[in-house]
């Protein structure tokens, strides 16, 4: 896998805060329409198949097997 494990964010609070507020008021059937909409929009920002496979395949790795160092 060649994806970045590590924090990448300019400030991972403040997306956390936001996506936070985006579902603020939001049942659970529209928090996960929300969340697919959202996973489907950054996919496209990101683009490479092969990014975004390698993405897939960390996201069903258990925790703590996802490390905090850069696999780069």
């Amino acid at each position: 896998m060649s994806i970045k494990l590590n924090p990448h964010f300019q400030d991972a609070d403040a997306f956390y805060e936001q996506l936070l507020d985006a579902h603020s008021g939001l049942s659970r059937e529209e928090a996960e329409l929300f969340n697919a909409r959202l996973i489907l929009l950054l996919a496209n920002q990101i683009g490479d198949a092969k990014v975004l496979k390698d993405c897939i395949e960390a996201a069903r790795l258990p925790a703590p097997a996802i490390s905090p160092v850069a696999t780069e």
